[in-house]
């Protein structure tokens, strides 16, 4: 796991005071932090919120996109219906939906939409068939482009397809917004002049390929590029701050912080982790070896091993999880955490952590102010009832 660069506030920051009375494992957010973060975000941005559409899969709560909004950033990007939802009540005011759209869910979206015409809502399409789903609603459309994912989209090389999809869009009735470009591998290049380097590649494409459109009559309103790990890149890129279009960066973890984008991030960004998670020690079934309640059910697993790191102890080494345990190797001469003693862990992965939890705990100078409800987790039902 990538070591974090930013200077981490020390644990005491986190300690709730009256610990004794949370039952564990438990999602933990810090208010204060999260308004730091998103101040941070949009100080790196130049003071402008409206160049930020944070992919709120990683938010969840309506108790932190409302932050999010009471700070001016109001256009977001989302992947859910109920995401949708919540980012909508939250007061955000543009909201594309950053996934590709099929079936039921089209309708669903299409619902949605006609619901709240007094917000902006828009979709991804890659090709005819997606468009002609669109066609009769007030929903606007983004082309989705493969910037090297090899997950969703058009290839940035196939520009005649593109064009060729914008005039579907606009002979369909409907409006096109502009290209959506998701670099989230550059997250391999560890070193952020490598990084930095090769995402300016893909960018200077997506240039060419604003040009292309612009040849062809076709104007291109905004594009959306950069997650986290890709985040300093699009900042760098001087042609994006120039452009005649809107140019949004989309990272959205960095309003709680993890483990990873912590270590990806230049040091003078300033991030804190914002949302931990509290676990109990519950087993010593080794000699430099203890057990808490922090398994993969609590703590996501996806991105790898160790899930997480224990803030304020980086001597303790978490191994691979299962279900419901957490077992952590102390090396010989370290303290051993006692049985019952709690751990506050910063994960490797937040999003899909925030997403495991019904509930979090807001903590605010050592004391739970309140208790929010995980708002957008999972999904609406799949068919109505």
């Amino acid at each position: 796991m990538t070591a974090p660069k930013q200077a981490l506030a020390p644990l005491d920051a986190y300690r709730i005071t009256d610990i004794e009375s949370v039952m564990t494992p438990a999602l933990v957010i810090y208010p204060k932090i999260v308004e730091a973060n998103i101040a941070a975000t949009i100080r790196v941005l130049g003071g402008d919120p409206n160049r930020w559409r944070p992919h709120v899969k990683t938010s969840k709560l309506g108790f932190v996109m409302r932050k999010l909004t009471e700070q001016g950033v109001v256009n977001v990007k989302c992947a859910t219906t109920l995401e949708l939802q919540t980012a909508a009540a939250a007061g955000a005011t543009d909201i594309l939906v950053a996934y590709p759209m099929v079936g039921a869910n089209v309708r669903r979206v299409r619902e949605l939409a006609a619901a709240m015409p007094d917000k902006r809502i828009s979709a991804l399409v890659e090709n005819a068939a997606q468009v002609k789903a669109w066609e009769g609603s007030n929903i606007s459309l983004f082309i989705d482009l493969n910037g090297g994912m090899d997950r969703t989209g058009l290839e940035q090389e196939r520009s005649a397809e593109v064009v060729a999809l914008a005039q579907q869009i606009e002979a369909a009735g409907l409006v096109f917004r502009g290209l959506h470009y998701y670099d989230g591998h550059m997250s391999k290049y560890q070193d952020l002049a490598t990084r930095e380097v090769m995402a300016h590649q893909g960018y200077d494409q997506l240039m060419q390929l604003v040009a292309a459109l612009n040849s062809a009559g076709l104007l291109v309103e905004e594009v959306i590029t950069s997650g986290t790990p890709a985040f300093p890149c699009a900042i760098s890129y001087r042609p994006f701050a120039d452009a005649p279009f809107v140019h949004r960066a989309s990272p959205g973890t960095m309003v709680y912080g993890d483990a990873t984008s912590l270590g990806q991030l230049p040091e003078d960004y300033g991030f804190q982790p914002a949302a931990v998670v509290v676990s109990a020690v519950v087993s010593h079934p080794a000699a430099q070896r203890v057990t808490c309640d922090a398994g993969h059910k609590a703590v996501s697993a996806d991105a790898g091993i160790p899930t997480c790191s224990v803030l304020g102890h980086s001597e303790l080494q978490p191994h691979k999880p299962s279900e419901e345990h957490l077992p952590i190797d102390v090396p010989a001469g370290a303290t051993l955490p006692a049985v019952g003693e709690y751990l506050y862990l910063v994960p490797r992965h937040v999003c899909p952590t925030v997403n495991n939890f019904d509930y979090a705990l807001l903590v605010e100078n050592g004391k739970i102010t309140g208790v929010e409800r995980v708002t957008a987790r999972g999904r609406e039902a799949p068919v109505a009832i």
